[in-house]
Formats: structure tokens, C-alpha cells, sequence
């Protein structure tokens, strides 16, 4: 996307996008789900594919808060994060309750698990040059280049019109993961589920780093 076309985006979405005083009012109008309270209900009106790139996924309705779970003092040796919402948890956090100790044991862990799922040569090639192109079964002249905790960047042969207007595919794993665990998860969905991932991906102007990842 060319740069000044880039800036206009920026300013006009910082124009439209209401501030904290925005936000609270729409707060207090009822909009924002409390804790506890049923997500999708609020979207009334939306199809499903629509709500899940405003971040509902099926069956979070039915879900507990996991802040609230965690400050009622539920705890499980057994952890099943699929169980929770995770709405309200900080971006890049694992949630409350984790110490630096489980970051960096989770992360290395995560490191482990990308490697084994990528195989040697990969996971070189990874190390190498910070991302792994994968070529569109769907789209021909199309390629994904992933890179680990950023967004899918769509690239494009000469004369290949882009199937999106942006360049930028967002993708969130439903509760928060370390970053090189999604990255091989996210390989093999774009390798094998392409279909999947072009129907759920939000398309996004710029780049960023992925808010469940950590």
C-alpha cells in the first residue's frame, strides 16, 4: 500500500475512533459487555463470520470470565483455557497469576513445539530470515509471508491484483498463547486450511503485533 495512502487511512480512523470518553459512554449506553454477561446478544444482527472478526467465537457466550475465575480462586492443575472468555486479560499477557518464571518456561516450551511442528529445515529457514513464505493454493500469484507474533503479510506477483484491498491479515489465537506455538499453528492452517483462515482473517491496513500472544 503506498505510503501516503497509508496516512490517510491512519487519519481517518483516528477521526472516527471515539476516544476514552467515547468508549465509556458507550459503556454506560450498554453496549460493552459486562463481566459475566452473554457477548454475541449485543451483536444482534450480525452473521456469525462478521461477529468473530469483532472477536466472538462460537460458544463464548456460554464462557466464564476468566478474570473473574481466577480472582474467585478457581484454579485446575488441569488448565482448559477454552472454557473462558478472555476479553478482558491485557494484550500480550497469559493472564493474571503468571510469573516471569512460567513467561519464560512457556516460551521456551513454545520454541519447542515450532520447531518439532516445522521440522529442521524450516525452523532454520525461520531462524535465518524471520519468516516463512507459503504460496496461495487458493489464489495464484499470491503469497503469505508469516512471521512470528505479527500479522499475515499478503504479497503479490507483478500484474497479480490482490484479493484484499489491505495488505495485512489479522488472525488471534481464542486465548492467549506464546507466540512461536500460534506461529506453527498458524503455518499449518495456511498451508493445509486456506480456505479457513481467508474466511475467519480480518483484512487490516498496517502492520502489528497480535494481541493474544505473548
Amino acid at each position: 500500500m503506498p505510503a501516503f495512502l497509508r496516512r490517510a487511512i491512519d487519519a481517518l480512523l483516528g477521526a472516527v475512533t471515539p476516544g476514552t470518553e467515547g468508549r465509556m459512554q458507550r459503556r454506560v449506553a450498554g453496549w460493552w459487555p459486562q463481566a459475566g454477561e452473554p457477548i454475541f446478544d449485543r451483536r444482534e444482527g450480525f452473521d456469525l463470520d462478521t461477529a468473530r472478526r469483532l472477536g466472538y467465537w462460537q460458544g463464548q457466550e456460554s464462557r466464564r470470565d476468566f478474570v473473574h475465575a481466577w480472582k474467585e480462586g478457581e484454579r485446575s492443575d488441569l488448565e482448559r483455557p477454552w472454557n473462558f472468555r478472555w476479553d478482558r486479560v491485557p494484550k500480550h499477557s497469559a493472564g493474571p497469576g503468571f510469573t516471569e518464571e512460567q513467561y519464560d518456561a512457556a516460551r521456551e516450551r513454545s520454541r519447542e513445539v515450532a520447531r518439532e511442528t516445522l521440522g529442521e529445515a524450516l525452523w532454520l529457514q525461520l531462524e535465518r530470515q524471520g519468516y516463512l513464505d507459503l504460496r496461495s493454493s487458493v489464489y495464484d500469484g499470491v503469497t503469505y509471508r508469516l512471521r512470528v507474533g505479527r500479522r499475515i503479510e499478503v504479497l503479490c506477483g507483478p500484474g497479480v491484483e490482490a484479493p484484499w484491498y489491505f495488505d495485512f491479515l489479522c488472525i488471534n489465537p481464542v486465548y492467549p498463547l506464546p507466540e512461536y506455538e500460534f506461529f506453527a499453528q498458524l503455518y499449518l492452517y495456511v498451508r493445509d486450511q486456506e480456505e479457513e483462515v481467508i474466511r475467519v482473517a480480518a483484512p487490516q491496513p498496517w502492520d502489528q503485533a497480535l494481541g493474544r500472544t505473548f
